[in-house]
């Protein structure tokens, strides 16, 4: 019986049959590219680049293509051929020390344009390999781990598509190929490369497993334990415990979900990943369950740090002397108090220098770049299309691995790499329109900048700058860039950006400015630019206008008739009806305005009629005023659209407190008393308390009922009793950000465009225009119910934070 192979035998054997099936698949790349061209100048589909220039292109790729081929094959056989731990200048590994800085920041002449370009389009190309193909390459590293006893791959393998695809690149350089026509071709090599590559891991995976190489893989020796967890504990409440291995099949594997969309990585597994959350929609713990899940997801993160890069993990105590996000006055100048020296102390020479340059290149209005180009920016006034998101995407990988050569501490490569992990996710989410994920690419300086000064970015969901990328992001979802109003989003959206790019060296203070000029914009804009909001909004400000003033009258008028004989009936017609009346003429016509001071009389008219009437002469004072008294009662009720019906009701009431009054007992109303009622009701405005003063309670809470017209409804009845944790929920929904409502059998999106100056209305617009207006204690009551709950399940960066963890669970030594 023949020996087995030595390990180190089977994975030279298994580089080789990986080298061998892209050396044959190279042959098929010219022609296929070639065709590609002959089908574009044939007219088949439509083309933006002109006839001329593809010509051109098919005759070099003619003349050079077979050169191409040979020197990629050469670089392949030389690479198989050269020692595994080589290093190429261009890749060098995350793990490793960076060279010592030069004095001062001189050093940086050495990373030239063409090496960003090389990096950037050798990065675009990876990201090519997407589906099946990643994961074969997933599995390919896995078993090679194994049979090299490494921790992972080293950066410069072959085996990474990284790797390969600058070989890809290099040999097009050689070949004489020019950068134009890589970029006419690069949809094409894009896809080429990733069919090419995908058949080469496919093949070294089936060789492995014909050998007996770990026929299933199981990930979970490759996932770092952390020290002092349990095996078999979850990290954080909202994080399911569970004990089936994730294994992946050899060559076509299954991806499996534990319990609650929890990637299950085994017992004892240093951390789990949410792939694809869905918390409760219709209950009232949806606020506990919201705040949980992004408390496990920072949790997380921390605990991954803590294990990884101790020197970024924060701990509660430090946490908790961290500046807030309210820490600088609003009004304070944004170029007066830019960071010490001290502080900036903590960003190395070298890095600074990186990260100041990686910006200006991101704000240069180069639209597209191609190897060798020279070009090294992207603006987002150059298109929000697919062609520009992924020159942003492979700019951000590029600049991350020259990023990571600058950096002088293990802290700040952990820190380039998370960052860039959070901004790949957003740049990847389909929800925000293209146009608006461009410009959050150039935030992403910036907040590398404040991320490494302040390691609680990855660990506070206050963060100002979570705050505005939330923010924004939230707003955006709805809205179409092509349209106007889209185009006013976008515009505050790049001020907003480039006011943060001006100010360097504000640390969060700038984040936390724009994002009140932001919140500032947002009521604006509701306000006055967006047709579909505007008509509502200016309801629901009448509305709350006329709801303020008649509880400030009604209090007064508690004040007035603390001490007086009032009927009780009266009493509640005065506070529930006649205040509203008041406010509503008041509104109109101004607090002097002849007919408020018409209902003012005919309120001190009602006290009077209403006393206590012993003498004939009164009664009959009473029976000779009371039909004008009543027309007034009338024409003010009409005036606050009280029904018909009601006003009816009302009517009899008041006769039957009239009738009473002429029998009653009791002293009557002093004169003297009437006078004083009367002047101080004639000049109520002046006594009215403050809406700061007011502290409203349950019996202070209207019906709005009576609000609803053409162009607002109100919320007037369900949902269930909230908790105090939901109504505080409620009481602070950002505006801008969109839920669904299920209201009068509908269930439609709907956008916060306002909230009261009490937070005790809320308005709701759909895009359509219908405007529905929630008092707190409805809309308390609605998210109780599950009747009205978030679009987004949750903020734009916790995702992000969860998409890095997750990409982390496949590459652990990435931080390192």
């Amino acid at each position: 019986m023949s020996k087995a192979p030595a390990p180190a035998t089977l994975a030279q054997s298994a580089r080789r049959v990986f080298v061998d099936c892209l050396v044959r698949g190279s042959a098929a790349v010219p022609a296929v590219l070639t065709d590609a061209l002959q089908q574009r100048l044939m007219g088949k589909q439509r083309d933006a680049v002109k006839p001329a220039q593809l010509r051109d292109a098919l005759s070099s790729l003619q003349q050079h293509g077979a050169t191409w081929q040979m020197a990629l094959i050469a670089a392949l056989r030389a690479r198989h051929r050269a020692p595994a731990a080589s290093t190429r200048a261009a890749a060098p590994s995350p793990a490793a020390a960076p060279p010592p800085a030069p004095k001062g920041v001189r050093g940086l002449s050495l990373v030239g344009d063409a090496a960003i370009e090389r990096e950037i389009a050798s990065g675009r190309l990876a990201l090519a390999l997407v589906g099946d193909a990643h994961w074969q390459f997933t599995d390919l590293r896995t078993r090679m781990q194994t049979l090299e006893s490494r921790s992972d791959l080293p950066a410069d393998d072959m085996l990474r598509p990284q790797t390969t695809a600058a070989m890809w690149i290099d040999a097009w350089v050689q070949a004489e190929l020019s950068p134009p026509h890589w970029q006419i071709l690069h949809e094409t090599l894009e896809q080429e490369f990733a069919q090419w590559l995908g058949a080469a891991y496919h093949d070294a995976n089936q060789w492995l497993v014909e050998q007996g190489v770990m026929p299933d893989v199981d990930l979970r020796p490759f996932i770092r334990r952390t020290r002092g967890v349990q095996a078999g504990s979850s990290m954080g409440g909202s994080f399911s415990e569970s004990t089936a291995p994730m294994v992946r099949g050899a060559i076509a594997p299954e991806r499996g979900r534990g319990r609650d969309g929890v990637v299950d990585a085994g017992p004892g597994a240093a951390y789990q990943v949410l792939v694809d959350p869905a918390p409760s929609r219709a209950s009232g713990a949806g606020a506990h369950a919201l705040v949980a899940r992004e408390q496990a997801v920072l949790a997380q993160m921390q605990q991954v740090l803590a294990r990884e890069v101790p020197g970024l993990a924060m701990s509660r105590a430090s946490l908790g002397a961290a500046p807030g996000p309210g820490a600088w006055s609003e009004a304070e100048p944004l170029g007066g108090e830019p960071m010490s020296a001290t502080e900036l102390a903590r960003i190395s020479p070298r890095l600074q220098a990186v990260i100041q340059r990686a910006q200006v290149a991101l704000q240069r209005p180069q639209a597209n770049s191609v190897p060798g180009s020279g070009a090294v920016g992207l603006s987002a006034a150059s298109g929000a299309t697919p062609v520009a998101l992924e020159e942003t995407r492979a700019r951000s990988q590029a600049f991350k691995q020259v990023l990571k050569q600058a950096a002088a501490t293990a802290e700040e490569r952990a820190t380039i790499e998370l960052v860039a992990m959070m901004f790949q996710s957003i740049l990847q989410d389909d929800r925000l329109p293209a146009s608006i994920r461009v410009w959050f690419a150039r935030l992403q300086m910036p907040v590398l900048r404040v991320a490494v000064l302040e390691p609680d970015f990855f660990a506070s969901s206050d963060h100002p700058a979570r705050l505005l990328i939330d923010r924004m992001g939230s707003c955006a979802l709805g809205f179409d860039p092509a349209q106007a109003l889209g185009e006013v989003l976008e515009r505050e959206v790049k001020r907003i950006v480039q006011v943060i790019e001006a100010y360097p060296d504000t640390g969060r203070k700038v984040f936390q400015t724009v994002l009140t000029e932001f919140e500032s914009f947002l009521s604006h804009f509701f306000a006055e630019d967006n047709s579909a909001t505007k008509k509502g909004v200016s309801l629901a400000q009448q509305v709350e206008q006329r709801e303020t003033l008649a509880i400030q009258y009604t209090i007064e008028l508690r004040k007035m008739l603390a001490d007086m004989p009032v009927d009780e009936g009266l009493r509640d017609f005065l506070f529930q009806v006649w205040a509203d009346v008041l406010a509503v003429t008041a509104v109109r016509h101004g607090g002097h305005g002849e007919i408020t001071i018409k209902m003012k009389r005919a309120a001190a008219d009602l006290i009077w009629s209403g006393g206590a009437k012993s003498s004939p002469e009164e009664r009959a004072e009473v029976i000779r005023r009371l039909p004008a008294l009543l027309k007034t009662l009338r024409d003010g009720m009409v005036q606050s659209a009280v029904p018909p019906k009601r006003q009816d009701e009302h009517i009899r009431r008041l006769n039957a407190v009239l009738a009473t009054a002429f029998t009653a007992k009791a002293a009557p109303i002093p004169k003297q008393r009437l006078d004083e009622l009367f002047e101080r009701l004639q000049d109520l405005e002046s006594m009215l308390p403050s809406v700061a003063e007011i502290d409203l309670d349950e019996e202070m809470v209207r019906d709005l009922s009576g609000h609803e017209r053409e162009g607002l409804e109100v919320v007037s009845e369900g949902g269930q009793p909230p908790t105090e944790s939901t109504f505080l929920w409620a009481r602070d929904l950002p505006m801008g950000s969109w839920y669904r409502l299920r209201f009068r059998g509908r269930d439609e999106s709907l956008q916060l465009a306002w909230v009261g100056a009490q937070q005790t209305l809320h308005l709701f617009v759909s895009p359509q225009g219908r405007a529905i207006l929630f008092p707190l204690h409805r809309l308390a009551g609605y998210l109780q119910a599950g009747l009205l709950r978030p679009a987004e399940e949750e903020s734009l960066t916790v995702k992000a934070t969860r998409d890095a963890l997750a990409m982390l669970e496949a590459q652990p030594d990435v931080l390192k």
